[in-house]
């Protein structure tokens, strides 16, 4: 990245700092701060259409705590209830985590397709990283494919830098080992989901997006989470084989 550009984006989030700095890091007002920082996300990078910020709760639940509007509410839901996408992907990987097009991309295919259907066409979303913990990830969402430059991802990185800060300062001294067992659970989880979408992919000869419309019918069908669904399946497999 050319200093210049990195060196821009830090200019203009300056007075976005000074309109958080003199905040009291209690829980709310670590909330508070949470929401003007995916504000200032979607206000700053002109081609963003909505921008949150997704935390771990004290109950170890993947959760918003800040969204800027029902679109960025939308597509955070189905990434939890789908156990994919690309938030949670730069939370489980504390990396930077760039699609362009949610029509053509592959990575996330179900929650891709669900984006798309909600009129989301591109994202960005960055870690939020609090010494050398991963508390969530803030994300931007455009309506059009290909809406996010490098500047536009320099300045994300910054805003969840700041935002890592506020909510881990507000954190109790037993956050880390907490937040460590949740993304811990989190990525079992996703596992879990990963392999029972190949053993169905296996019996019934069928595709990966197809096997993992089942898992899903059937979570919804039963009213159960995605990953107890899963493990049902691996678990009665490993019954068949025993």
């Amino acid at each position: 990245m050319e200093p210049t550009t990195t060196a821009a984006a830090a200019t203009d989030l300056t007075g976005v700092f000074a309109r958080i700095q003199g905040m009291l890091l209690s829980h709310e007002s670590a909330q508070a701060a949470a929401a003007q920082l995916a504000e200032a996300a979607r206000d700053l990078i002109d081609t963003a259409a909505g921008a949150g910020v997704s935390l771990i709760d004290e109950t170890g639940n993947r959760t918003t705590t800040a969204a800027t509007d029902r679109l960025a509410e939308t597509a955070d839901a189905a990434q939890y209830e789908l156990g994919q996408g690309p938030c949670l992907s730069a939370w489980a990987t504390e990396s930077l985590q760039r699609l362009d097009d949610t029509t053509t991309d592959t990575r996330w295919p179900e929650w891709s397709r669900t984006a798309a259907d909600a009129g989301i066409g591109s994202v960005l979303s960055a870690p939020v990283l609090y010494r050398e913990t991963c508390l969530g990830a803030m994300k931007i969402y455009a309506t059009t494919a290909h809406a996010f430059s490098t500047r536009a991802e320099h300045q994300l990185v910054l805003l969840a830098s700041a935002a890592g800060t506020l909510l881990g300062a507000a954190q109790g001294s037993d956050a880390p080992q907490r937040l460590s067992a949740s993304l811990q659970q989190a990525i079992a989880d996703r596992t879990a989901v990963e392999t029972a979408t190949g053993m169905l992919m296996e019996r019934h000869a069928t595709d990966h997006e197809a096997a993992r419309r089942t898992l899903i019918d059937a979570s919804r069908a039963q009213g159960r989470p995605l990953a107890q669904i899963a493990r049902q399946v691996v678990e009665r497999a490993a019954d068949t084989t025993s």
